[in-house]
Formats: C-alpha cells, sequence, structure tokens
C-alpha cells in the first residue's frame, strides 16, 4: 500500500483541469444510492424519531462515508480498473482525477463523515461508520478481492452496514431487528454479484480478479447463486417470524423471493451460451429486489 502510494507521487503529473463531476464520479453514486436508501430505511425502522435535522445529519455522514470508501477503492484499483470495459471509463483510468488525489479525496472524506457522525448525532453510530468504511477499504479492497473468490462473500458485509448505521443514528444501539437488516444484504450481495461476474468473467480474468467464475467456472458459480437465493428467501422471512414485520410484508418477501430464485434456477439450468441472457436478468432485479424489500419492511412499519 506504501510503495503505491510513493509510486503515485512519482507519477502525478499535470493532468487538464478535473471537474466536479469526475470527483462525483469517484464517489460511486450508484453504489452510494443503495447505501442512502437502507440507511434512510433503518433510520426510519427505529423506535426512537430524531430531529428532522439530525436525520439529514445522519444521512449526509453515511453517504459521504460510502462514497469516500468508493473513493479510495478506486484509487487501490487503479491497475485493475483501466483492464475491464466496464470500470475503464473512471476518472482515474481516463486520467481526469490523479490517483494521489483520488486517495487524498477519499481519506478526507471519510475523516469529516466519522467525524461530524459523533459530533453531532452519537459516538456508537460514528464507530460504526468508520469500521464499514475500514472494513470495505481494508479488508475486502486490499486483502480479499485480489485473493480469493470468497471476497464478495465476506467482503459484503461492508455494504450491508448502512441500515444497521441508520438505526444506530436513531438508538445508538443494535438490537436483533437490525441484525436481520444486515443479514438480508449479506446474503443478497453474493448472488448480486457473481451474476455480474458470469458474463463478466473474462474481463475479471483479464484483470486478474478471482472472482467465483474465473476460479471454479460457470457451473459452480450457478449452483452457489442458487443455494444464496434461498437462504436469501429464509433470512428475508425472518422479520415477520421474529415479530417485527406483519402479513403485508409477508406476502411482499414471499413474491420477490420466489422470482429471485426463478431467476437464479433459470440460470442454474441454462447453457453456459444462454448465461448472457439469464445473468442479467438476475443481476438487474436483484437491485430492484433490495429497494423492494426495505421499502416494504418501511411500509408495512406504518400499517
Amino acid at each position: 500500500m506504501i510503495s503505491k502510494v510513493v509510486k503515485d507521487i512519482k507519477n502525478k503529473s499535470s493532468l487538464r483541469e478535473s471537474s466536479v463531476e469526475d470527483y462525483f464520479t469517484l464517489l460511486k453514486p450508484r453504489v452510494m444510492s443503495l447505501a442512502i436508501f437502507s440507511s434512510i430505511c433503518g433510520l426510519l425502522l427505529a423506535p426512537n424519531p430524531l430531529h428532522p435535522f439530525m436525520v439529514f445529519v445522519s444521512i449526509l455522514c453515511i453517504s459521504i462515508g460510502a462514497g469516500a470508501s468508493g473513493a479510495i477503492n478506486m484509487w487501490y484499483d487503479q491497475d485493475i480498473d483501466s483492464l475491464m470495459n466496464r470500470t475503464k471509463s473512471r476518472p482515474i483510468p481516463q486520467g481526469k482525477v490523479t490517483a494521489l488525489d483520488a486517495l487524498g479525496f477519499g481519506v478526507i472524506l471519510s475523516l469529516i463523515s466519522v467525524l461530524v457522525l459523533g459530533l453531532a448525532v452519537n459516538y456508537f453510530a460514528s464507530f460504526l461508520l468508520f469500521f464499514s468504511i475500514f472494513f470495505y477499504v481494508f479488508i475486502y479492497t486490499i486483502w480479499l478481492k485480489r485473493k480469493t473468490p470468497q471476497n464478495i462473500v465476506i467482503g459484503g458485509a461492508a455494504g450491508a452496514f448502512p441500515p444497521v448505521i441508520g438505526w444506530a443514528c436513531s438508538t445508538a444501539d443494535i438490537s436483533l431487528f437490525p441484525v436481520i437488516l444486515f443479514l438480508i444484504i449479506f446474503t443478497w450481495t453474493p448472488p448480486h454479484f457473481w451474476a455480474l461476474a458470469l458474463y463478466k468473467d473474462v474481463e475479471y480474468s483479464k484483470a486478474k480478479v478471482p472472482m467465483l467464475p474465473v476460479v471454479s467456472g460457470q457451473r459452480t458459480t450457478k449452483k452457489q447463486i442458487s443455494v444464496y437465493s434461498i437462504i436469501l428467501l429464509i433470512v428475508s422471512l425472518l422479520p415477520y417470524f421474529l415479530g417485527f414485520s406483519g402479513i403485508f410484508y409477508l406476502s411482499s418477501a414471499l413474491l420477490l423471493n420466489l422470482y429471485f430464485c426463478f431467476l437464479a434456477f433459470n440460470l442454474l439450468n441454462s447453457d453456459d451460451k444462454s448465461d448472457s441472457i439469464f445473468a442479467p436478468k438476475l443481476f438487474k432485479f436483484s437491485i430492484l429486489y433490495l429497494y423492494l424489500i426495505f421499502s416494504t419492511l418501511v411500509i408495512d412499519s406504518l400499517l
């Protein structure tokens, strides 16, 4: 990591002036939007209502923290981002932002988000935000991503923290319900990213990222997607069976998960040539799924 920073200092040269849009792109806005949404759901589901201004500060800090970790991720992954069609248009490979500037931008935003959340809201939520950034940067990006096909299974925990942090902003503690919210995202992450990896496996192979399709093949990956889809079905029903939600959520969760499993098993039973059709379908629906499953939890709590 230190050698990478030294190299970036040596390579820093005069680029065209970076725009606000370039720096905003460093924050991975699509990923950040999921973090924002799930943290809002965590806040709304928590038993202690916050003052609207505190809600605004909480969401802002969680959003900035999530985006900051994305910027640091882009700094570290600059070499492999330039090799993949999906990521080569990012600001660093395109020469729009220097790697060192991206690192500094991410670190400064990380510090600001953690400090402001602690001072304005509570220190427990601030610690959780710090830990989620640390986990994404050091555990997933630097340690796991390039070393094991289980990278996304373990590393997916980083993306599961926002609803827990949202809850903690309101309560300054953790109970069983936010843990279930965490588990829903945690078990959702592998089938979501493996569906993407199935039709981007050539790119991951070129970048030497050991995603499951690259290491174990298409068939094994599709089996694992099916297994995790069933686990996700079970986990997503826990809010009802543990008394945290009602019949509206139960019926919605059943419909969403049955369709998720339907797509997963269609993918499992398809030949490799059809993966380019079925894998993107599952990947796109999985994004919609996460928004809907959390939305129905919030709506159910209001009924």
